[in-house]
Order: structure tokens, then C-alpha cells, then sequence
């Protein structure tokens, strides 16, 4: 009933089924196959998520204990969708994005067809027009970087040095974006545990992007706010290329 404006936030950890130091509702136990499990989103209270949030801007990432048919996803107090937030018949350490509408109480449910880990990670919300507010401007999709076509063009493991200049890119996103809309994709050598996205100038937060045990080309959405002089960091466990596309960007 009303037009929603985008707030960024540094990238964030919300919950992790594996670890107890978590806040309550947001650690364990793990997603038990076929048991809804909400979660109380605003319990991360790290993250300074306020209760004006209307909607989440969220990561999520199963760690299955075997196959994994789907993960779903929906504002708690409504009916289950018929929907699915991600899927992993592999049974493999996978990422995907989501915007999830804040449901009773802030939170938000996940259900599993089988039993798994759940981490959810934040960078930004959704809220009534105010200070701070930022809207979508979409643009043609452009490739900011590849690091296939970067400097030596090999791969790189730990942090990306330099850090990814979306403004100074052939894409041409402007001064005023203050967050950027990428599709993110690895190309990795091996196993890749994970790959972090965070704004340059801050330190790097414990979230992951994206996932690719596995060693496949693997791609995620990332909602990446923008850092110093709109440049953006990545770091990878693993030796990988990158490859930033960029669709929008959010802007006053």
C-alpha cells in the first residue's frame, strides 16, 4: 500500500544453524527435513536492521548433511508458498538471493525437504521513503570485470588486488549509485569454499556471496553497496576468476 525505498547495510550474518554464539532463534538446530523453522530477523540486532524493515534483501546458504531437494522461503504468518527459494539435489554448500517481505513479527520461515544448515546473511532492507532511502534505476546489463581479461588474466586467491572500480568500468554507473545489482559468477580451478562481495574502504565481513565446493561455474545475484570512490572487494578461499555483471544499480 505504500512505494518501499532500498536501504543498504554492510553486509551482515543474520543466522547459522552451526554456531550457538548466535542470538536465539538464529542458531541452532539445524533445518529439519519437512519442519517449518522461523526466524526472528530483528533478534541480529549486530546488523541494525530497524522495525521500519519491510522487506530483507538476504543471502541464503544450505549446508545439507546429503541431497537436498529444495529451500523455501516466505513471510512467516502466511500461508507456505509453493515456491522454491533454492534448490540442491547434489547435496552441496550452495548460495542464492532473495527478497523476503517481513512477515508477524519481523520474521521470516524457511522450510527444507530435507535436513540442512541454514545461514542467512543481510545487506539491506526494504522501508517506507525516508533519510536515506534509494531507488532502482535499471540498466542494460553490462560486464564490469572479468579477471580472465584483467592485468595476467590468472586466477586469484584471498583479496582482489585491485579492488573492482564499477564507476571507472565500461559500464558507466554513476556518482549517485550507492549500492550496485550484480550477477556474480566464479570460474573456479578447484574446490571454492566461498567468495566474498563487501564495499571497499570497510572491513571484510564474515558473509559469503557465493559458493562452489564443487569447483563448477557457479553465479549468484549480489545486492553490493558501494564503497570508496564506488569500488567494490572481493575475496575468494580458493583459486578463482570472477566475473561482475551489473543489471541496476540504487541511487537517491
Amino acid at each position: 500500500g505504500s512505494t518501499l525505498e532500498f536501504y543498504p547495510l554492510p553486509p551482515c550474518r543474520v543466522a547459522d544453524t552451526r554456531k550457538s554464539n548466535f542470538p536465539p532463534g538464529l542458531g541452532p538446530p539445524s533445518l529439519t527435513g519437512g519442519q517449518p523453522r522461523d526466524f526472528p530477523i530483528l533478534n541480529a540486532a549486530s546488523c541494525n536492521i530497524p522495525l521500519s524493515a519491510a522487506a530483507y534483501s538476504l543471502n541464503f546458504t544450505v549446508v545439507p548433511s546429503g541431497t537436498l531437494g529444495y529451500l523455501t522461503v516466505w513471510p512467516t504468518g502466511e500461508t507456505q508458498p509453493t515456491v522454491s527459494t533454492l534448490n540442491d539435489p547434489r547435496g552441496n554448500v550452495i548460495a542464492n538471493a532473495a527478497i523476503v517481505v517481513a512477515g508477524t513479527g519481523s520474521e521470516v520461515s524457511a522450510y527444507a525437504t530435507d535436513n540442512t544448515d541454514l545461514i542467512i546473511d543481510i545487506n539491506g532492507y526494504f522501508a517506507p521513503a525516508g533519510s536515506g532511502g534509494l531507488s532502482l534505476y535499471a540498466v542494460p546489463p553490462c560486464r564490469v570485470i572479468d579477471t580472465r581479461h584483467v592485468g595476467s588474466g590468472q586466477p586469484f586467491t584471498g583479496t582482489l588486488n585491485p579492488p573492482v572500480d564499477v564507476m571507472g568500468s565500461v559500464c558507466g554507473t554513476p556518482a549517485a549509485a550507492q549500492a550496485y545489482v550484480f550477477n556474480a559468477t566464479v570460474v573456479p580451478t578447484g574446490a571454492l569454499g566461498y567468495v566474498t562481495l563487501w564495499p571497499d574502504g570497510q572491513q571484510q565481513p564474515v558473509v559469503s556471496t557465493l559458493n562452489a565446493q564443487d569447483g563448477s561455474v557457479s553465479s549468484n545475484m549480489a545486492i553490493v553497496p558501494a564503497g570508496t570512490g564506488g569500488k567494490v572487494d572481493a575475496f575468494a578461499n580458493g583459486l578463482t576468476q570472477l566475473v561482475l555483471d551489473i543489471s541496476a544499480y540504487f541511487a537517491p
